[in-house]
């Protein structure tokens, strides 16, 4: 079997290799805008599926055996990290297409790549490993709630579309269901027990395919959008500059030790924009700002991750600063 290491360690790079092909590849030939959009939706919908067959679905129970831990990643995912994105978006908040772009992106925490960083920051990859089934069941029920309750009557007018609604449906629903299926399937079918090891090679280059595909499609938008999306980029990049030290304080609140508190801030800086992307592409044309506000979130966020890997087990968090 192909190591997923060698991946993992190098994804940084690859990702924003593949922003950096696609944006040159969009401004080229502007021409194939159309049929890459067409591409990315099955695709999209593959990466969905591997992502989410990376978590254990039917282990959620198991999951909550660390209580103190998980009751700190909560906390932090669901309590502080809204009321900062509520805070920072405040000098946007004129722009409804730019606080979604926002809101969709940042109150949504990651379940894939936040176990990489974490494993590659010195954190504890066990412990993310086993969080990830709350965290994103508790994104599929929190996300709605929140973006209704920051963006009102808006939010509602939007999930109202056909199209809206079967995003999230087919898009969303479906893969966690095949992923779901296919870890039953796979307890007595070995050749499904051989393709379940598989996929979890597969989350880094079909999430490297994904974002060519989105900057290769969006590049003509996001170069003519560049002076609009300012103001919310400010906000990312405030957000990865705060949001790590907001992860260390609730992680002493609740006494963890060094490892599991940089395993908060690596969930708090990374956020789930591929599991959010289909929602933003079936939004109305007047929307389509929120798309490349997304690819700018996660560029920004590669980035960040750079220096968090740095930065966090050397400086905001190293050894010997247990409670």
């Amino acid at each position: 079997m192909i190591d997923r290491l060698p991946l993992e360690q190098r994804q940084i790079w690859i990702y924003l290799g593949a922003i950096g092909a696609g944006c040159l590849w969009g401004w080229t030939m502007p021409g194939w805008a159309p049929y890459l959009e067409m591409a990315l939706w099955p695709v999209v919908g593959f990466l969905l599926y591997v992502t989410f067959a990376q978590v254990s679905i039917t282990s959620l129970r198991g999951a909550a055996s660390d209580r103190r831990f998980l009751a700190a990643l909560l906390v932090l995912n669901f309590l502080w990290v809204p009321a900062v994105v509520w805070m920072l978006t405040r000098p946007i908040r004129h722009d409804p297409v730019l606080c979604l772009g926002a809101f969709l992106v940042l109150l949504a925490p990651c379940t894939d790549w936040y176990v990489s960083f974490t494993f590659l920051g010195k954190g504890d990859a066990h412990r993310a490993i086993a969080s990830t089934p709350l965290l994103l069941a508790g994104q599929m029920i929190a996300l709605p709630a929140y973006l209704w309750l920051f963006q009102g009557a808006e939010f509602t007018r939007l999930v109202q579309t056909r199209a809206f609604l079967e995003a999230f449906a087919g898009l969303i629903f479906v893969p966690l269901l095949a992923a779901w299926a296919t870890e039953r399937a796979a307890r007595r079918s070995p050749v499904l027990a051989r393709w379940s090891n598989f996929t979890r090679v597969l989350p880094v280059p079909v999430l490297a395919l994904t974002v060519w595909l989105i900057a290769a499609a969006q590049a003509e938008l996001l170069a003519r959008s560049l002076i609009e999306l300012g103001a919310v980029t400010a906000v990312f990049i405030a957000y990865a500059i705060v949001i790590p030290f907001v992860a260390r304080w609730t992680g002493r609140r609740f006494q963890l030790d060094v490892a599991a508190q940089r395993t908060l801030v690596f969930s708090a800086g990374t956020r789930n924009s591929f599991v959010v992307l289909p929602l933003a592409l079936a939004l109305p044309e007047s929307w389509q700002l929120v798309v490349p506000t997304i690819v700018v979130q996660s560029m920004i966020e590669l980035l960040a991750m750079i220096g968090y890997l740095r930065w966090v087990p050397t400086r905001l968090l190293p050894c010997g600063q247990d409670p």
